[in-house]
């Protein structure tokens, strides 16, 4: 067992030991928060930033953001999303940024006529301040790291170490979760998004968390697997987590999370020698086994409830009426706002407003894309245009950052089911315009 092998299991054990701690001992997670943040400001100042250590930082921030919100170890709700910014702009202080990144710059002003209109239009009885920073700084967060990243020169092992980063406190949300969670048979009645099986936290969030675990974990089995031991460990923690993703009932981040893999196979498949494309074959195989293997046995701990959530039934069998569990009316309502308002939309948080005046209940955006065109209108449409092609744009001259549609396509995925409530789908969409370049750790065999 060499060194690297010996960290990677030490790591992994660490972070199992973190979630039973916490599960145990709940105030241990205030202080695993302000540990995540002393402990980066430290090491940020300590290197002054010489290879991208804000990066990892951040990336960490990231992976534990959901574990630290629904166990209360969080600083500030929106911690996560702050604490990126900040160290990214740490990042920009000791490294600066390119010069090119122009369309994220003007990718932050077109946001700033929308938090001028709701100035002028949120009702005096809003905390306006609340109200708008919960609403844009998910935006906001995505601008900055997108800043820093864009193209910046990493190495691809690096970025593969920076993935784990992120993990790593993934793992220590599953074991959390295995700890919380009744035994199922005796809690689940319902086809719903479950609250007992996430922890007592949003199963949207847990859930796209679970889902970008999977994908991070299902690329180290085949990237950095060296040895059947590496191999065991990541199958377990990716199968574990898996699981426990299935059992949220919510099926958005899972989905997703699938389609990552999915793409990410595809791209790599056509990436690698003749000789690698076989041993994928037979991986390839073996984890469709594996996952449905998975699929049975939480179909048969769930009592086939499972099956009939991702049919789109009741417990009963039943079709439900609508299949985004009622977001329809958001979506319309929302598109409606910018029938009505279409240059610079009826402002930021100012939709969640009209909502609860039409309806009388406060019901926020799961729709990032929808919101947008509320709240910022024919600005947010070209905001969102900029967001989505500028990866394209930096892809023709950066082809060996092999995770950037998949980085893509979760930032995507993510914003049309559980918007940008979470600092995730900024921060990996901003790993895609990193400019990556390929070293002797990589483990790709190239034609």
């Amino acid at each position: 067992m060499d060194k690297n092998e010996k960290n990677y299991i030490a790591l992994v054990l660490l972070h199992v030991a973190i979630g039973v701690l916490i599960y145990l001992i709940p105030p241990i997670s205030k202080l695993y928060g302000f540990s995540i943040l002393i402990l980066g400001l430290y090491y940020v100042i300590k290197t002054r930033n010489r290879n991208n250590d804000v990066l990892f930082v951040a990336a960490y921030i990231v992976g534990s953001e959901v574990f630290l919100r629904m166990t209360g170890g969080n600083i500030l709700y929106e911690f996560s999303k702050y604490g990126v910014m900040i160290f990214l702009s740490m990042g920009m202080y000791y490294s600066g940024f390119s010069k090119n990144a122009v369309p994220l710059w003007i990718y932050l002003l077109l946001l700033l006529p929308g938090v001028v209109v709701a100035t002028e239009t949120l009702n005096l009885q809003s905390d306006l301040r609340t109200s708008i920073a919960f609403n844009i700084t998910g935006p906001v967060c995505l601008g900055i790291a997108s800043i820093y990243t864009y193209n910046r020169k990493i190495l691809f092992s690096q970025l593969n170490n920076m993935l784990l980063t992120l993990g790593l406190p993934i793992i220590s949300t599953t074991v959390y979760l295995i700890l919380y969670t009744p035994e199922l048979k005796t809690i689940l009645v319902s086809t719903g998004s479950n609250l007992a099986t996430s922890g007592g936290f949003g199963p949207n969030q847990v859930a796209t968390m679970l889902g970008i675990g999977m994908f991070i974990f299902f690329t180290r089995l085949i990237l950095a697997s060296k040895t059947k031991l590496l191999f065991i460990i990541n199958l377990i923690i990716l199968l574990n987590i898996s699981y426990r993703g299935l059992v949220t009932f919510s099926r958005g981040g899972m989905l997703t999370g699938l389609v990552m893999m999915t793409l990410f196979l595809v791209i790599l498949y056509k990436d690698i020698s003749s000789y690698a494309r076989s041993r994928l074959y037979i991986l390839f195989v073996f984890m469709i086994a594996a996952f449905a293997l998975t699929w049975i046995y939480t179909s048969n701990q769930t009592s086939g409830l499972i099956d009939k959530r991702y049919a789109n039934q009741d417990a009963k069998g039943r079709m439900k009426e609508s299949q985004f569990t009622g977001r329809e009316d958001i979506w319309n309502s929302e598109i409606a706002a910018f029938e009505d308002h279409p240059v610079f939309g009826v402002g930021v948080a100012k939709g969640l407003e009209i909502r609860k005046e039409k309806t009388g209940e406060t019901v926020t955006s799961h729709n990032e894309i929808t919101r947008t065109l509320a709240e910022h209108g024919t600005m947010g449409i070209i905001a969102l245009l900029i967001v989505f092609f500028t990866p394209f744009f930096l892809y023709l001259d950066n082809k060996q950052n092999i995770f950037i549609f998949c980085f893509l396509i979760f930032w995507l995925m993510t914003i049309n089911h559980a918007a940008m409530r979470i600092a995730a789908p900024a921060f990996v969409y901003s790993l895609s315009l990193l400019k990556v370049y390929m070293d002797e750790e990589t483990p790709l065999h190239r034609e």
